[in-house]
């Protein structure tokens, strides 16, 4: 059968990223503990086409990914997956990104309550042909926030909302990457109070006065993160975002920094 994908294209345009978006496969990714955890990850994976390629090969990208499946996936697997993207396709550059729920232990503050928490991740490795491939984590963080305007002019009380805090890191060649885990600690310790799924009574009052007597500003929580991932050993670049659910507006607080760490 004739190959319409390798036919000659005349137009001139080499495509910056092509391939498969929304394709779901379940992957185990290495906890802290030693032990892994499944997950089932949303994947988006492309390469670049040169300008004399009509079209690429879409189930290539399939048959890269399947034989991963249920197999521990970290940065080495996600380099030689794209490593096989290069030469398959052949393309000078290859991407290929995995969305995923990962979950952590809590435990409440005051009960000592178990639960989990579930965490929107993901890993992101780009390869450009004859380099080491770019690994970025990224982790989205809840929390509570509690506004020091609020606190300063109320009799009682203060509005306070959920937040979030959306990071993506990336490390040095010679630096491993920080585990989900200690990343989510971090990021969650810039808040006024943490999230937790499961409380009783005396925890909820806990985390009620921990969140007033630590308010904070979407600002001061972007800061004091930026100042938090500057203290990781080897991080070479990190970007932020810092959204507050206003519980007393119909509009969110936002604010956001990217950084390269020299």
């Amino acid at each position: 059968m004739r190959d319409v994908q390798n036919q000659a294209d005349a137009r001139g345009i080499a495509i910056q990223r092509v391939g498969i978006k929304d394709a779901h496969l379940p992957f185990l990714i290495k906890t802290k503990d030693g032990g892994f955890q499944q997950v089932l990850a949303c994947i988006l994976f492309t390469v670049a086409l040169p300008m004399e390629y009509k079209g690429t090969h879409m189930s290539r990208f399939l048959e890269i990914l399947m034989p991963w499946s249920k197999k521990p996936l970290a940065e080495p697997e996600m380099e030689a997956m794209l490593e096989e993207a290069l030469e398959r396709l052949d393309a000078q550059s290859a991407e290929v990104e995995l969305s995923f729920k990962y979950f952590i232990d809590k435990e409440a503050p005051v009960s000592r309550r178990k639960s989990v928490l579930d965490l929107d991740c993901f890993f992101r490795g780009t390869k450009v042909r004859g380099e080491k491939m770019a690994f970025t984590l990224g982790v989205d963080v809840p929390f509570t926030s509690l506004c020091p305007c609020s606190k300063e002019i109320s009799e009682y009380g203060a509005h306070n909302q959920r937040s979030v805090c959306r990071t993506a890191v990336r490390f040095r060649e010679e630096q491993e990457c920080i585990f989900i885990e200690d990343l989510a600690a971090l990021i969650e310790k810039q808040g006024s109070s943490p999230i937790y799924p499961l409380l009783k009574r005396e925890d909820e009052k806990y985390v009620t006065e921990a969140a007033y007597e630590n308010p904070k500003f979407v600002e001061d929580i972007l800061r004091d993160t930026v100042l938090a991932l500057r203290s990781l050993s080897g991080i070479a670049w990190f970007s932020i975002e810092c959204e507050n659910y206003e519980s007393i507006h119909n509009h969110n607080a936002f604010a956001a920094h990217e950084e390269t760490v020299v």
